[in-house]
Formats: structure tokens, C-alpha cells, sequence
């Protein structure tokens, strides 16, 4: 389900990105631990939190509707000995543990482990891809529970430029099915409903915002409602397939090196010939138009007839 299909709503809600923060950290820049070894650490943390906190599992066995707020993870109770109990009514709850997915990523040559938890996700609409536009309502969490940010209205976000996390994670739901606007609300059906649970380093890691410690891991319950597909130099390429070797990072990928990454570069081979205009066969999409080097005429500087067409 795509975001401008809400028409001028969008720009009402458009109006509250400034006031979520799901970013890329702050603005000091300390000197930062080494991040493969503080992803052991990290994920050591990660595993004792999912093995000590359940959920309300049954919950959501239930035809669907479920929100954010729906969502309560507890720790275990603890005896005077400071040692952990049995799980609590395991009739209607989960060890984290036992729920959640665990995937392998890798970032800044490094390799993650990050885990997932899927509470709603049954049909629905299409996912976004990483550096897409994505409306979300969400709540950022610590470890010890305390919300750092949260976004009760929808709110939308460029994945260009949240953190790691979200740009992996997001992509692994579906948007809603359909929406309906009920006295001025807009009311979303079958929407992907989730809890991420991110190591330091795919989250802000050393240069956190205000009320985040530095390398803390963090829990962030989500509902993922629309996308919409970005293009963000308008070129007639999606972003997303200006990621050429594949690493989920725009910013490495800049084909004639003028520190100007392809997905903002409209002429990404600097040939001085726009990205669109070297689309030969005329159907939008200049990736499937090969020159006479086998690859695609946009990457190729040596490439340089212009098939712009007049309005």
C-alpha cells in the first residue's frame, strides 16, 4: 500500500517527521569502541534479554487489529537471591527466546546478529525496500524499558537515513492491506506489526540522541503502514538499484568518484549525459539499456549518445 495514495493527508502527517527520531545518532564524534568486539558484546547482552523477558503471547492469536500498544514485554520475576523464576503463566506467554528470528547481516565489514519478532504479518500489502519511504507508528525502547522516543501519530521516514536497523528490518514486513479515513482518522487494516531488537551497532552506537546511553542495545515495537518507492535524484532508477555491490549502503556506491553517491547523481558515469537520458530503448529504465561494453550505458563514461526526448 503506497503512501501517496492518502493524497493530501500526506502532507498533514508529513508535518511530524521532525518530531521522531529513529536517526543517525548524534553530534559528538568520541572516540568509538572497536565495533567487532563490541558486537560480542552486544549480542551476549541481546541473549540474556530475550532469554530473561517474555511476552503476551496469545495475544495475538486472535483475527488480527493489533497495535504497538497491544504489545507487553516483562522480565521474569526474580527471587531475594536475585535469581531468575519460572516463565508466568506459560498458558498465555512466551520466553522471547522462543519466538524470535535471528538474522545475520553485515555492516562496516562487520558481521551482526540482529532479532526479530513477528505479530502480524499474515497477507497484507508489499514491503518497501531499504531506501524506500516508509509511514510508521513505532516505540524506541531501552533495555530496562524506559522509551526514549515514540511516534503515537503516524510518521513517515526516509530509510536513507535512519539506522541500520530499520533499513533491514522493515523490508521483512508488509504494509497495510487497505485503509479508510473514519471521522478524520485514518484507520489501517492488516499492517505488518513487529519488535526489533538491535545491537548498538546497528542502531547509534558511540554518538547516541539524548536519553540514550552510548552502545545500547535497543527494542523498538513498530507498525509498518504504507512506502513509497524512492528515487531520490530522479533519474528513472529506484534507489534501491543504486546499491551496485549490494551492501544495503547508498553512500558507497559513486561510479565516477566525484564523492557524489549514484542514488543523488543524476548522471551517474559523469559523462556529462543525464542517468535518464541514456535510456536507449525509451521504456524508463535506463538499467536495461547495454552498451557496447557489455554494461549498462548509465555506468559506462565511454557511453556517451543522448536519447533525451523533447516533451
Amino acid at each position: 500500500m503506497k503512501i501517496r495514495s492518502l493524497g493530501v493527508l500526506v502532507l498533514t502527517l508529513s508535518l511530524l517527521i521532525a518530531s521522531c527520531r529513529p536517526d543517525d545518532g548524534g553530534s559528538t564524534t568520541p572516540v568509538a569502541n572497536d565495533r567487532t568486539e563490541q558486537q560480542v558484546i552486544d549480542d551476549a547482552a541481546l541473549v540474556e534479554y530475550l532469554n530473561t523477558h517474555y511476552y503476551n503471547a496469545t495475544t495475538f492469536d486472535g483475527s488480527g487489529g493489533f497495535t504497538i500498544e497491544d504489545i507487553d514485554i516483562m522480565e521474569l520475576p526474580k527471587d531475594d537471591d536475585d535469581n531468575y523464576l519460572p516463565l508466568p503463566d506459560p498458558d498465555n506467554n512466551n520466553l522471547l527466546i522462543e519466538d524470535v528470528e535471528e538474522i545475520a547481516t553485515t555492516f562496516l565489514d562487520v558481521d551482526y546478529k540482529y532479532y526479530i519478532l513477528r505479530l502480524g504479518q499474515n497477507g497484507g500489502g508489499e514491503s518497501p525496500k531499504f531506501s524506500d519511504d516508509i509511514r510508521v507508528r513505532y516505540s524506541g525502547n531501552l533495555e530496562d524499558g524506559t522509551i526514549f522516543d515514540s511516534a503515537v501519530t503516524p510518521v513517515e521516514f526516509d530509510m536513507t537515513n535512519v539506522i541500520q536497523g530499520w533499513n533491514r528490518v522493515m523490508p521483512q514486513y508488509n504494509t497495510a492491506e487497505s485503509f479508510e479515513i473514519i471521522g478524520g482518522e485514518v484507520i489501517y487494516t492488516n499492517y505488518g506489526l513487529g519488535v526489533m531488537f538491535l545491537p548498538s551497532g546497528l542502531s547509534y552506537f558511540a554518538t547516541p540522541p539524548f536519553g540514550v546511553p552510548a552502545y545500547a542495545n535497543l527494542v523498538f515495537k513498530f507498525e509498518l503502514l504504507q512506502f513509497e518507492e524512492n528515487d531520490h535524484d530522479n533519474d528513472g532508477i529506484p534507489s534501491y538499484l543504486e546499491d551496485l555491490d549490494l551492501d544495503l549502503n547508498l553512500f558507497t556506491d559513486d561510479t565516477d568518484e566525484n564523492s557524489v553517491p549514484n542514488y543523488i547523481d543524476n548522471d551517474d558515469d559523469g559523462d556529462g549525459v543525464l542517468t535518464i537520458n541514456e535510456d536507449e530503448n525509451g521504456d524508463g529504465d535506463p538499467t536495461n539499456d547495454i552498451g557496447e561494453n557489455g554494461i549498462p550505458r548509465y555506468l559506462d563514461p565511454e557511453e556517451t549518445d543522448s536519447f533525451e526526448t523533447e516533451d
